[in-house]
């Protein structure tokens, strides 16, 4: 896998690119991240048993609160691009809360210059290229408005400290609590309560990995109310409890690495 790290004009919206080449078939058990997504499929797309479907040619991926399994043939060409948990829509000019917990063909949402640039990379045989091309309409869109910036502050926020409440987001949002909910599902794809939950489980996900065994100690970082307030919503949104993850597969947060 190589990733790519987006230009400067792009970083505040584009955490990064990754590109992946394979000839071998595999499995891999993925969690909920936090982060829409945009993928290119150069070969056969990637198929999700839990979904009973292949993504689509070329996907746009949107928040989901479930793990799900991913497969390939062994027939593998992609290009990703992993977008801010609030940004996406800004690009595609449709609400992320329209494909929430939803693998969707970009297709489907009917933007047609879009669609042309998704042509355009599947005619180009160089991946940095591809990415110059998306690159070049993803920095013809860029319009940053005022609930972008309350959306980000309040992200910042909850990665910094995952059980600051609603109503603390909403005020630093500047919002009404019916408000910043309003506005916090239309621009990251799902509710502040429940993309809380979700920044949690990444978090803990981060402390296993960098070696952390204390369940105790990681429940109260992470903002939950008890250890076994933790291990349960851990196992909602991965399927194992933290100790038979760890036998299962090298846990790994998304959210909080920066592959970089």
């Amino acid at each position: 896998m190589t990733i790519i790290q987006p230009r400067e004009e792009l970083r505040s919206y584009v955490r990064y690119y990754w590109v992946l080449k394979s000839d071998e078939p595999f499995s891999v058990l993925t969690f909920p991240i936090g982060c829409p997504q945009i993928i290119f499929y150069k070969k056969t797309p990637l198929y999700i048993p839990e979904l009973y479907k292949s993504q689509s040619q070329f996907t746009i991926s949107g928040q989901v609160n479930f793990p799900a399994h991913i497969l390939s043939d062994g027939s593998l060409e992609i290009i990703v691009a992993v977008f801010y948990p609030h940004t996406i829509g800004m690009f595609i000019d449709t609400p992320p809360s329209a494909f929430y917990n939803l693998e969707i063909s970009g297709y489907d949402i009917e933007n047609r210059t879009l669609n042309e640039v998704a042509q355009r990379i599947f005619d180009c045989e160089n991946a940095k290229e591809c990415i110059d091309i998306l690159e070049d309409y993803l920095l013809s869109k860029i319009r940053r408005s005022l609930n972008i910036c309350r959306i980000d502050t309040s992200v910042s926020t909850l990665l910094r400290a995952p059980s600051t409440h609603v109503n603390a987001l909403a005020d630093i949002a500047c919002l009404s609590k019916r408000q910043y909910e309003r506005v916090f599902r239309d621009t990251v794809g799902m509710n502040p309560k429940e993309y809380a939950r979700i920044v949690r489980f990444q978090k803990a996900l981060w402390l296993i990995q960098q070696g952390e065994s204390n369940y105790a100690g990681i429940s109260a970082e992470c903002g939950y109310s008890d250890q076994s307030h933790f291990i349960r919503n851990f196992k909602e949104l991965s399927g194992y409890t933290p100790e038979t993850l760890i036998k299962h597969c090298t846990p790994y947060s998304d959210l909080f690495t920066n592959p970089v």
